[in-house]
């Protein structure tokens, strides 16, 4: 056998939302671009904030001599400073940049933060429906990820999350504004949550971490305002990137940031700064962490997506679909006519149109759609999706 048994069954069991993707590459290979309407995977498409086109070119033309040069574990100090303070403005806090430690992206957030913190066997619980690779991220690093379904509004369940952190619970894993729900957890929500970990955590004799991955903080709908998870409990860590809210996915930039008021959140920073080095991501792209050094509240055209999610959600459910409103991110998760994923997504399929099955998230029964794609492929589906519901109905 050439490869781990883990590994063998990761790639059986793997992201649902890539292998989707690909298969939207084929697709569009065989009938083009045009004729295949891919909703499968969040790559966010509006152009990236004039500002941040600015500065990458000031950024370029000056090239001060170590443009292209290895940073420090943690980051560039400037860049390091300019993250806190957009946090500090954004979510009331009183973060500096010493407590800031840059990566490539939140996925490199989220691997650094459970490096540092889980022990083989710990447990990392988290809300389902879920982002499906917090489980292979979780287990990069001996964790088991146990996952505890939401309420039926998507909203968390605080009182089965409790009851579900035992002695070898270590992280608590909140995503807000949630993929694939678009589900904004309420301050209340988190208040609760932040009593129940310390209480449990007093019970069980050892702290408790918060781990919020927010990446779609920025996108947010109708006025809301995003509570922060951080402000909420002092043993807690923030994951995120600017990957969505300045449309640079590629560009693989993201970072960890500490609450000072965490116990030993020194020794914290410290072992995120090394656990950079040590997976081999060594640091961020150095020409990035340059341009964030100059960041200011910069972000993409959120009235964009919301237009768009206000006409998708009105067209779905006047074809006969059941979903929600969501208040931030660019998913759509709605409910499968007859409850069968795979009947229902090759009808999607016979119509070119991609999506991602909930059973994916960890909640089958539903489909995601990333609405992050040019209004015309969203046109352009509608009839199909119209299409679908009507052979479903006929079928049942």
């Amino acid at each position: 056998m050439a490869i781990s048994r883990k590994m063998r069954d990761f790639v059986a069991n793997g992201s649902m939302i890539r292998k989707m993707f690909e298969e939207g590459k084929r697709l569009k290979a065989i009938y083009g671009d045009d004729a295949v309407f891919d909703f499968s995977i969040g790559n966010p498409d509006l152009p990236v904030p004039q500002a941040i086109k600015a500065r990458l070119k000031a950024v370029v033309e000056a090239d001060d001599g170590d443009l292209h040069a290895y940073m420090p574990n943690a980051g560039l100090p400037e860049a390091r400073a300019a993250i806190a303070a957009r946090l500090n403005r954004d979510q009331g806090l009183s973060l500096e940049g010493a407590q800031v430690v840059v990566t490539c992206g939140a996925a490199g957030a989220l691997n650094i933060a459970f490096k540092a913190l889980l022990e083989p066997g710990d447990e990392v619980l988290v809300s389902s429906p879920y982002f499906v690779e917090y489980g292979f991220i979780a287990d990069n690093h001996g964790g088991v990820l146990k996952t505890i379904p939401a309420l039926p509004d998507f909203s968390l369940d605080v009182s089965a999350l409790e009851a579900a952190m035992g002695p070898k619970t270590k992280v608590v894993l909140v995503n807000t504004p949630n993929n694939p729900t678009g589900r904004i957890y309420s301050a209340e929500s988190l208040a609760r949550l932040a009593v129940a970990m310390e209480r449990k955590g007093r019970e069980h004799g050892h702290t408790i971490y918060l781990v919020s991955d927010e990446p779609y903080r920025r996108l947010a709908y109708d006025g809301a305002k995003v509570p922060s998870p951080m402000a909420s409990y002092a043993n807690s860590i923030i994951a995120s990137s600017f990957s969505k809210d300045l449309s640079l996915p590629g560009e693989r930039l993201g970072y960890t940031a500490v609450n000072p008021a965490a116990e030993d959140s020194g020794e914290i920073v410290a072992a995120l700064g090394l656990a950079n080095r040590i997976l081999g991501f060594v640091n961020a792209p150095s020409l990035m962490q340059k341009v964030i050094a100059g960041l200011g509240d910069e972000c993409v055209d959120v009235a964009i997506y919301e237009r768009r999610r206000d006409k998708f959600v009105a067209s779905l459910r006047a074809s006969g679909y059941e979903l929600g409103l969501p208040e931030g991110a660019f998913y759509l998760f709605a409910k499968i006519p007859d409850g069968d994923d795979e009947a229902f997504l090759s009808l999607l399929k016979e119509e070119n149109i991609l999506v991602v099955p909930g059973s994916g998230f960890g909640a089958p029964g539903y489909f995601r759609v990333a609405y992050c794609v040019d209004d015309k492929v969203i046109e352009g589906a509608l009839p199909g999706f119209e299409r679908a519901m009507r052979r479903s109905r006929a079928l049942a």
